[in-house]
């Protein structure tokens, strides 16, 4: 068992922030529109405004617990609190939530397409990794909450 969960190059944040850069790139070189500006600007800022406080709650309810955010650092403990009750990933969550906000409010097909890839990569590569971790290191603590709550929601 590795000390921490999230090792290598799969690192959510960059995930994330790759396939909004190149989600970008195609729209600059293939602009093609989501929704009409005058529907898809401010719900998408709604989206992108409820993705950052969704992040900054999951970041404070880590924070309290004791336990660091970064994967690459050893998990201290099972956090049951705050939007954890409701998702095991609302960190990874609120960055999908923002790349689906930022697409909308850019109004770009290519943002929203390319948010496909970063969570399958999530959902087939990094959760279950960092689900193996857990389990291994707080099989009593982990199984339950992992059968009680939601991956993503």
């Amino acid at each position: 068992m590795s000390d921490v969960a999230n090792v290598g190059l799969a690192r959510p944040p960059l995930i994330y922030l790759g396939a909004i850069v190149i989600g970008l790139a195609i729209h600059f070189v293939w602009p093609v529109a989501l929704a009409p500006r005058a529907i898809g600007a401010p719900i998408g800022a709604i989206v992108i405004v409820a993705a950052v406080a969704l992040f900054i709650s999951s970041v404070r309810t880590f924070r309290a617990a004791g336990t660091p955010v970064p994967g690459n650092l050893p998990t201290t403990t099972i956090v049951r609190a705050g939007p954890y009750r409701f998702s095991r990933n609302p960190i990874y969550l609120a960055f999908s939530l923002f790349q689906l906000g930022l697409s909308l409010w850019v109004n770009s097909v290519a943002l929203l397409i390319t948010l496909v890839p970063a969570v399958a990569l999530m959902s087939l590569v990094v959760i279950p990794r960092e689900e193996r971790y857990l389990e291994a290191r707080f099989a009593a603590e982990y199984l339950p909450y992992k059968a009680s709550v939601r991956r993503w929601l």
